[in-house]
């Protein structure tokens, strides 16, 4: 008899085990590179409400391989530009939303620094997510997300030139911080890995937030920290590389724009791109 239960406890054990490896080898056998240290993947998502599919693209990228940059109207012409227009006019292999932006269609809502170029010098109280990159010392990591309720939070951010304050998804360890609601929106979102790697997110198809986190949480990217970039018809990601060439744009927003209509991307002011070394 506890011959047979070991050996049950073993067949079950065994299963799980596959199942988790098979799980992990799906999301890593979508992945194509498109450049040095860049990466591209897209992903089926069945959501739990709605009809239809949802597909997930991923930008990964190794910010030791490749450039991290943050680049702003403000500081070219205040002209707001589509990330296809920011890819093209900028040489990026591929631009996500650097954030959502106030009234005057320039400056992030919250804190934004790009080397000397002080966008937004307030830090956002109610944002508890922060991207840095493009480090002032070599010993630094090449990029950070930094969740504000951390000690010391404020002065890691110091030792990078770029510097950009968000709505925060999720924090340290992948904990889902948003609460279930019936609001739902295209998204896009950049987070960070176990690895340091960044990640750039897109989901035309639109999901509460919480829904999104797990979703994301469920495709085996080993995302540890996760902000928002924008929602709705402003949500945008391009590519730009030799076997991969994507204008996303989002549409769905509860509230603003609830239908699946828009089909262009809407220029601006900020956006977080990568380029090859």
């Amino acid at each position: 008899m506890l011959r047979k239960a070991v050996h049950l406890f073993i067949v079950a054990l065994a299963a799980v085990v596959s199942f988790h490896l098979a799980a992990a080898g799906h999301a890593h056998a979508q992945w194509k590179s498109i450049a040095r240290g860049v990466e591209y993947g897209r992903f089926h998502i069945n959501p739990s409400a709605g009809t239809g599919n949802g597909e997930i693209h991923v930008v990964r990228i190794d910010p030791a391989q490749a450039k991290l940059r943050l680049l702003l109207a403000s500081e070219h012409d205040r002209k707001n530009r589509t990330t296809a227009e920011w890819c093209e006019e900028f040489h990026l292999i591929a631009a996500v939303n650097a954030g959502m932006f106030l009234k005057d269609y320039l400056t992030n809502v919250g804190y934004l620094r790009n080397g000397s170029h002080l966008q937004n010098r307030r830090w956002n109280r109610k944002y508890k997510s922060v991207l840095a990159f493009d480090p002032q010392q070599t010993e630094l990591p090449p990029a950070v997300m930094i969740d504000l309720d951390e000690p010391s939070a404020t002065q890691k951010a110091a030792g990078y030139r770029a510097v950009v304050q968000n709505l925060r998804l999720m924090k340290d360890r992948g904990v889902n911080v948003w609460q279930a609601s019936e609001k739902k929106w295209s998204e896009a979102a950049v987070g960070m890995d176990g690895i340091g790697r960044v990640l750039f997110l897109f989901s035309r198809f639109p999901l509460p937030m919480k829904e999104f986190n797990e979703k994301i949480k469920s495709l085996a990217l080993d995302v540890t920290r996760l902000m928002h970039m924008e929602g709705g018809p402003v949500a945008s990601l391009s590519i730009r590389a030799k076997d991969v060439h994507l204008d996303l744009s989002g549409s769905f927003e509860t509230f603003i724009q609830e239908n699946d209509l828009n089909l262009q991307q809407w220029p601006i002011p900020n956006v977080i791109g990568v380029q090859a070394r």
